[in-house]
Parts: structure tokens; sequence; C-alpha cells
């Protein structure tokens, strides 16, 4: 408890322009809520999700540790508070999506919830990631519970739904909601995700044997849910930018029911999975 509170009282003194200008990624963006009690807090690419309840709210994804200040000025302005986050929820453990994680954790004095598959890169700081162990590394996070595929997380009126979907990371996960907004009901997707990165090695992978499977597998479990409201870990993943600012000028429907966009971006991320594989097969 000491420990939260000198945190709190630190940052203050550092304005949120001086911290997210360090990194292009992760400047300042208008926090807003999206639909129903899903609120965005993150920056103007890498994401973060509130989700609100009576009994206490979840933040999916924390960026870098430089995205922290962002995160906590946008709960606040949202007329939300810090210490009510019950839980720190991730997508991928990439240095970008949970670097922030144990000064979030400090911050709120919420329970970190990781896959198996990526706990112990997020409880080791990096270690063990098949991709940039040895080359990206953070401040290692405890992990409090965790949580396998299909599992919940029980906030308040609201059930969050694990679904794991490997491949960019060997736990990444997806997050799914339904939330109520103007007497419906929606289905919230926030995708873990699904990019293959360049130097990826998807057959034969001595790292992560199994890597083209699991990005094929998750594919098949992407298609399969249900979605109105596409998220994602990058703003890029659902065309964010575009729609706050439709949103911003009045549209007449909310521009992040996307059901189609959610479609669209399945497709397209399959795609270029499938061309990177036929590359690597004609390689060989």
């Amino acid at each position: 408890m000491r420990r939260r509170t000198l945190l709190l009282g630190a940052f203050p003194a550092l304005s949120t322009a001086v911290w997210a200008k360090v990194r292009e990624d992760s400047l300042p963006f208008p926090p807003y809520r999206i639909v129903g009690n899903v609120y965005y807090v993150g920056s103007n690419d890498i994401t973060s999700f509130l989700i609100t309840s009576p009994q206490g709210h979840a933040i999916i994804n924390s960026g870098y540790e430089e995205t922290v200040p962002i995160i906590r000025d946008s709960v606040r302005s949202l007329g939300f508070q810090l210490k009510d986050v019950r839980f720190l929820l991730n997508g991928q453990a990439h240095m970008d999506h949970v670097a922030g994680q144990p000064l979030l954790k400090a911050l709120t004095g919420a329970k970190v919830v990781v896959s198996e598959g990526d706990a112990r890169v997020v409880e080791t700081g990096g270690k063990g990631d098949f991709r940039y162990e040895g080359r990206m590394s953070w401040k290692p996070c405890h992990v409090d519970r965790v949580i396998h595929d299909g599992e919940t997380v029980m906030l308040g009126g609201t059930t969050l739904t694990a679904r794991i979907t490997p491949g960019h990371t060997t736990g990444c996960t997806t997050w799914t909601l339904p939330v109520e907004a103007d007497g419906r009901r929606y289905n919230v997707v926030v995708i873990g995700g699904v990019t293959v990165l360049p130097g990826d090695r998807l057959l034969h992978n001595p790292k992560y044997p199994r890597m083209a499977d699991d990005y094929a597998r998750t594919f098949r479990i992407l298609r399969s849910l249900p979605c109105d409201v596409p998220l994602g870990a990058h703003a890029g993943y659902y065309g964010m930018t575009e729609k706050y600012e439709r949103m911003k000028k009045g549209a007449k429907s909310n521009p992040f029911i996307d059901p189609q966009g959610y479609r669209d971006f399945i497709d397209g991320s399959e795609k270029d999975f499938q061309a990177e594989l036929a590359r690597e097969r004609a390689r060989r």
C-alpha cells in the first residue's frame, strides 16, 4: 500500500505529454465511450480499454510503461477512479501491451489475469518469448490468476470470456463480452493479435513448432465468434481513428458497431497469413 501511495504522489509531476512523446505509437488520444460500459483509455495506436461496473472495473492492455499516464489521465477524465479497477487483462505478452502492467498494478491494486501461454513471459519480463527474448525486456509483473480458453472474469453484471487465439504469442488472448446499449445487446470482441511479424518462421520453427497450426486454429476461432463491435490490440485493427472522427462529427449511428469490418479484418489477416505460409513452403 505504501508503494502505491508513493507512485500516485510522484505521477502528477510528470505530464502525459512528457511520457508519451517517447514513442510515436503511444501518443495521447482523447478518451471516449465506445459502446455501453466499454470505454477507450489508450494511446493513438497502442490500445487500452476500460470496462466499468458498479462493482469495479477492468482494463484490457496496459501498453508501455510510458503509456500508463495516458491510461491514468483518461480514466480520471471519464469520471472513474483507478482505485476501482479490479482486474488487469491483456491480449498478448509483448512489450507494447504488457510493459505497463507492473506500474498499473501498483497504481490500482488490481489482480493481473494472463493466459497460461503468456503468464511466464509476463512474470519474467520477457523471458521465454519465442520471438523477442534477449532483444526486448521489461519489469516483471506477478500474475494473480492464470486463465484458460473459455474461462471468464466476472465484473458486476458483465462477463468477460477469454478465448485463447495463439500464433502472435503462444498465449495470445481475445476477450469477448456482451454489452447493453440503447435497449440492444451487442457482442464486443477485443482481438489479441493476428499479425505474422517480419522474420517469423511459421514452419519448422524450433522455438515455436506449432506456430502455423496455432494461427490456423486462431482464425477458425475468430470466425466463430459473434461480433458487433470489433476492437483490438492496435488502433489499425478496427479503424479507430477514422471511426472516432465520424463519432465526433455526429454520425447518426455508432461507427464502432461494425460487424462487416470485423469479418473484413479477419479475411485480410488470414489472407496475409496464408500468403506467408505459401512463401515459406515455396522456399523449401
